[in-house]
């Protein structure tokens, strides 16, 4: 089973971005399907709606950390949201991302460690280590 970890940097600030609220969720269903059209060609096209599922919330510590958001992830797609908006407000800051959600495969073998590099009007995410 894989561990899920994040850590927010506000780059503007060159500090931890510490107290975001952050929420991971798991992609439940949906998949593609090959379907052929009349002239012999095919396409992908989404079989079922993908549902979200909660797996776990958090907020980020004093060193911008949130270490405990899966300790046991299956292999699937997943959803890491943080909520940037209220962060940066709460900092006198505005920003046009309210919140910002990551999505990625998991194989359910690894440590996942997604980092998230914050400004007011910017972000970069990576697979840290």
């Amino acid at each position: 089973m894989s561990i899920i970890t994040t850590h927010v940097l506000d780059v503007v600030l060159g500090k931890p971005g510490t107290g975001i609220a952050v929420r991971l969720d798991k992609q439940d269903g949906g998949g593609w399907i090959e379907v052929s059209s009349d002239d012999d060609s095919a396409q992908l096209v989404e079989d079922t709606p993908r549902d979200w599922i909660g797996v776990s919330t958090g907020v980020t510590d004093a060193d911008g950390r949130c270490r405990a958001l899966a300790a046991n992830a299956e292999p699937g797609v997943y959803r890491l949201t943080f909520s940037t908006g209220a962060y940066l407000e709460g900092l006198g800051r505005t920003t046009i991302y309210p919140e910002i959600s990551v999505i990625f495969n998991c194989c359910g073998e690894t440590h996942y460690h997604l980092p998230l590099l914050l400004s007011d009007n910017g972000y970069t995410t990576y697979r840290g280590s």
